[in-house]
């Protein structure tokens, strides 16, 4: 029976995040003081709720963090992922995001090892601008490295995730839609959501889609293309055909009618939307003896109570449980 919520829609896409630890401080997420509050769990206890899940309708996983690829022991979870099948029969769609600070060394193994995407984070395409938001010094040349091997490697799509925030960063726009051209990778640009650890969201530091794609117009006329209904980002290709954008807009345009996802906290936890008030302790019911069965009908049960939108922007908004870090993206 597929995993379904009460306002039917499917749930197919999981995001296991493998550690809230990170190797990087972006402004936008950290507040360069704290540093990982949640353990992560043994990879064998990742698996076993992949496989449950994947039992029950869930074809494409990500990895994700913090930093996943700080995790010792990950390129074997990729290759255990791999391993498993959808109710269908076939491969899962597996991929990681990472800020693509130790991807240039790990992208052919993850390739090897049954990975088929990448997604890197990446805020500025200016070294000096990079290092002001990840208050990391030499980053932007390893990240960069990283989306070469990645694409050497065949990890594609590459997808280059940038969180756009009014005053800081919007300068970067053109720039990021010269480098989709120029590297042969697909940027998304993101608008910026209410899920940092200091709290500084204020509706004005958004930089909505109307406006990023008024802005590239301006230098290339971007046409859009179709999408699949659950994903997330209105995508785009310019008039020439080189080079593909996409906008992810959950303040302007919300996509909640269309969510397919759940997410899985380093430590164990399913939330079932981004702002979720409260998490639904997975690992809890396994140190408990939970059988797969019990696992599903739990799992099915958490499912069943998710969220039919968030509430960004408006009055009664209450802000998610967790920062982004801490949940996993």
């Amino acid at each position: 029976m597929p995993l379904t919520d009460k306002f039917g829609r499917a749930i197919t896409d999981l995001r296991i995040s493998i550690t809230d630890r990170c190797n990087y401080k972006c402004i936008y997420c950290r507040t360069g003081n704290d540093g990982a509050i949640y353990g992560d769990l043994p990879f064998p206890e990742y698996l076993r709720m992949a496989r449950v899940l994947c039992g029950m309708g869930i074809s494409k996983v990500r990895i994700t963090g913090g930093e996943p690829l700080l995790r010792k022991g990950v390129i074997d979870f990729v290759r255990s992922l791999a391993e498993l099948r959808n109710t269908q029969g076939e491969p899962l769609d597996l991929a990681v995001t990472t800020n693509g600070d130790l991807l240039a060394e790990m992208a052919q193994p993850l390739k090897d090892a049954g990975l088929n995407r990448v997604t890197v984070s990446m805020d500025a395409v200016d070294p000096d601008r990079f290092a002001r938001i990840t208050r990391v010094a030499n980053g932007y040349h390893n990240v960069l490295a990283g989306i070469r091997a990645a694409r050497s490697a065949g990890l594609w799509p590459i997808k280059v995730n940038c969180v756009l925030m009014r005053g800081f960063n919007e300068d970067q726009i053109i720039p990021f839609a010269m480098f989709a051209r120029e590297e042969g990778v697909v940027v998304r640009f993101i608008e910026f959501m209410p899920l940092e650890e200091e709290r500084v969201w204020a509706p004005d530091t958004v930089v909505p889609l109307d406006e990023i794609v008024a802005r590239i117009n301006e230098y290339r006329r971007l046409v859009e293309i179709p999408h699949q209904r659950s994903e997330t980002a209105r995508r785009y290709r310019f008039e020439d055909g080189i080079g593909e954008m996409g906008i992810i807009a959950p303040v302007s345009h919300p996509f909640c009618g269309r969510c397919s996802r759940i997410r899985i906290t380093s430590d164990g936890k399913i939330r079932t939307c981004l702002f979720s008030a409260w998490d639904h302790d997975l690992y809890g019911q396994m140190q408990r003896g939970a059988s797969d069965a019990e696992l599903s009908a739990f799992i099915r049960d958490v499912v069943q109570r998710k969220e039919e939108r968030h509430h960004i922007g408006e009055p009664d908004f209450v802000p998610a449980s967790r920062t982004m870090v801490h949940i996993g993206g």
